[in-house]
């Protein structure tokens, strides 16, 4: 699909792309999406600017696999979710398969966001279709039980419907291949190829029926793994509150946890159904402020001893603790930081010869220096659980916006089910201890020095803003920042330090503060991503090295604010 920026008549409107748009919505199989565009068109034709600009917007190319396969806004076009897109996509992904296989064998799962079940049931048709088999799971559940059935069924490939933690107005398509990990190059372009040769949506088989869909029994399986996750003979006396912010984990959640021999989270009754209006939060993602305000407004009155959150399709797991010195008197977790709690965990339990670590090169350095002092390899990955999940010999593996691997043998991805399990386990070993989570961490630092990380985005309206930002930063990069002069710069579009290639910016400190700038693969936003390491002295020198690493970040984030400012 290219974009349209040719000829343009009297009303604005392009006639190339006038054309184009007649023959998308003659082909549309949603009388609603078609209906949509045309009004659109119709508009545009009479020289509405506004519908004339949109009309350009919604054909600006067929939507590409990112970091998480498709993922946009609802909506009539190529350059939105639909189902004439997800047919297409579903038609480029059987046809990769079929150069491997005759009769490519896919698993299906989908959400509770709206047209997640004509997405899901639209893939089987076409796999049906092209003689291929699908299965669908029976209802909406979360990512990573789907990412477990691929290898549990011996598929060939997984699709998830899912936006994830998007807003209300997204839908995706997340890919998986048969050993259970998302797609990575060259795979995501064989297919991409494959979807540019569709001509239509007419030209595309879809079968009337022939799909099968599962009972009880992948969930139960899944259940029955997932639980293995803690050992049998740890405490199990810890009281958690769980939201599932609209999504579709809270049931799962609950089996799960009783399953191991907890007893079953409080929940956040006003988020716990699954509502693609995700209602009383403005952002569904537990790393935006104000998400977990319901979950933390119950914990103040409750006590329990922990908050466990995850996003709408429970691939995340957010953690927030007691904490008397914030206020509220409750701290939500950095990923960083639980990255490393659960890493340290799975530390004292042994990691088994051959196996190893890895978090991507926008998480803390932590993880590696823990590594380093308990003589467990370590590797860093680009961002994503497409490349962390791909580690050989991958043991544990987790990146900073709240994805964890805690089982790679059972989910080859983020799992935020297991990683609430493993955590819940960990804090009630350190209760019955009478230690905390945040004792944990104290010991790490006092250890390997304050790892203080932050982040913040750029977001923008005209996604071309973010590619003026990186050119601007290329073209004049910073001497210094915040007064510490800048002692490497690698530009990871060349592939620094052996990675794949990909779009981004790393600084290194003279004081070892860290920066990373990239775009962000899911939503339109620059994303900044920066850290500071303090020693200590000793464990009086705690609160002092805190203080100076969260000084220094703030003063780095302060030049990096007006240094990607639009």
């Amino acid at each position: 699909m290219s974009d349209y920026t040719g000829r343009h008549t009297t009303t604005g409107a392009d006639d190339d792309l006038i054309v184009a748009a007649r023959e998308w919505a003659a082909d549309d199989p949603d009388q609603v999406t078609r209906a949509e565009l045309e009004g659109v068109i119709t508009a545009a034709e009479g020289g509405d600017p506004t519908a004339a600009a949109d009309l350009t917007d919604r054909f600006t190319g067929l939507l590409q696999f990112g970091t998480a396969g498709l993922r946009g806004a609802l909506g009539a076009g190529p350059h939105r979710m639909n189902r004439a897109v997800v047919i297409r996509a579903a038609a480029g992904l059987v046809a990769h398969l079929k150069t491997v296989t005759d009769s490519p064998f896919v698993v299906i799962g989908r959400d509770a966001r709206y047209n997640s079940d004509a997405f899901a049931t639209d893939t089987a048709a076409v796999v049906v279709g092209a003689g291929g088999r699908a299965v669908l799971l029976p209802e909406p559940l979360p990512t990573p039980v789907l990412a477990f059935a691929i290898r549990h069924l011996g598929a060939d490939a997984g699709v998830m419907v899912t936006a994830s933690h998007n807003p209300p107005q997204d839908n995706g398509y997340k890919v998986y291949l048969g050993d259970g990990s998302q797609i990575v190059p060259p795979s995501d372009e064989q297919i991409a190829t494959q979807i540019s040769k569709v001509a239509s949506v007419a030209s595309v088989p879809r079968a009337e029926s022939g799909w099968e869909v599962l009972g009880d029994e992948l969930l139960e399986a899944y259940l029955d793994a997932v639980a293995g996750v803690v050992a049998p003979d740890t405490p199990r006396d810890i009281a958690v509150l769980h939201t599932a912010l609209h999504g579709v984990g809270d049931m799962t959640v609950e089996r799960a946890f009783e399953r191991a021999g907890f007893a079953a989270p409080a929940k956040v009754t006003t988020q716990a159904a699954p509502d693609p209006d995700f209602p009383t939060v403005a952002f569904p993602n537990p790393e935006e402020d104000g998400a977990l305000d319901a979950a933390l407004d119950l914990a103040r009155s409750t006590a329990p001893d922990l908050v466990i959150a995850n996003d709408p399709d429970a691939d995340r797991c957010a953690v927030a603790v007691p904490d008397d010195a914030v206020e509220g008197g409750w701290r939500l977790l950095r990923g960083d930081e639980l990255g490393a709690l659960l890493a340290s965990h799975l530390l004292m339990r042994g990691v088994p010869t051959g196996r190893r670590m890895a978090n991507s090169i926008v998480s803390s350095r932590l993880l590696a220096a823990m590594c380093r002092q308990s003589g467990v390899p370590h590797e860093e990955t680009l961002t994503g659980f497409k490349w962390i999940a791909r580690v050989e010999g991958l043991h544990y593996g987790y990146e900073e916006a709240l994805g964890y691997c805690v089982a790679p043998d059972l989910v080859k991805d983020k799992d935020g089910i297991s990683a609430a399990l493993l955590v819940a386990e960990l804090a009630a070993i350190l209760k019955a201890e009478g230690r905390t989570l945040q004792s944990v961490l104290d010991d790490l630092h006092t250890q390997l020095g304050v790892h203080t990380t932050d982040a913040f985005s750029v977001r923008v309206e005209d996604l071309a803003d973010i590619g003026r930002i990186m050119a601007r930063l290329r073209q004049a990069p910073p001497a210094e920042v915040a007064g510490s002069p800048v002692a490497s710069a690698e530009d990871l579009a060349a592939g620094a330090g052996g990675l794949p290639p990909t779009e981004g910016l790393r600084y290194l400190l003279a004081d070892d503060s860290r920066i990373i700038v990239r775009p962000s693969g899911t939503e339109p936003k620059l994303k900044v991503y920066l850290e500071a390491i303090e020693p200590v002295a000793g464990p009086a020198d705690l609160a002092g090295a805190r203080d100076r690493a969260a000084r220094r970040l703030a003063a780095v984030r302060a030049s990096m604010e007006s240094l990607t400012a639009l």
